[in-house]
């Protein structure tokens, strides 16, 4: 270590170190850049296993009702299998047109599909799936609150 003496008997060497390192005014943002990345991670794995499923209602919920903009259309499903648009009795086969014809080709149109508690899930399933791959992506089961 060099310091010199000078003719006031002060060492010039101890007071320029000093001067030179000062705190640093920096914000240190490494940690906020791990924990973002870490965030980055949850939500590129969290994300496709939440737009993976059809949403679904239980069949019994207390939930209360959302509010709506715009009346949705109402598919049922009768104990025999049978489907129906609002009343009207469809072939599955028919579905889609029909939906089509109401729906004047939006298919941003909110469907809620009504199944009978003794039908089978796979005709629910069938029904959803068909609805699903004409386009309609908001489709959601209803169920009988409470």
């Amino acid at each position: 270590m060099g310091a010199t003496v000078t003719s006031g008997g002060r060492v010039e060497g101890a007071r320029r170190r000093r001067g030179r390192y000062q705190p640093l005014a920096e914000i240190n943002v490494t940690p906020f850049v791990d924990v973002m990345l870490v965030l980055l991670i949850v939500f590129m794995v969290t994300a496709p296993l939440l737009t993976a499923g059809v949403p679904v209602d239980l069949p019994k919920a207390a939930a209360k009702p959302l509010p709506q903009d715009s009346k949705p259309l109402e598919i049922s499903i009768n104990q025999k299998g049978a489907i129906f648009i609002v009343d009207t009795e469809v072939g599955l086969d028919e579905l889609i047109p029909r939906l089509t014809a109401i729906s004047g080709e939006n298919r941003e149109t909110r469907i809620y599909v009504r199944g009978d508690t003794k039908l089978d899930y796979g005709r629910v399933m069938q029904v959803i799936g068909a609805i699903n791959a004409a386009g309609y992506s908001k489709v959601a089961l209803i169920a009988e609150q409470n």
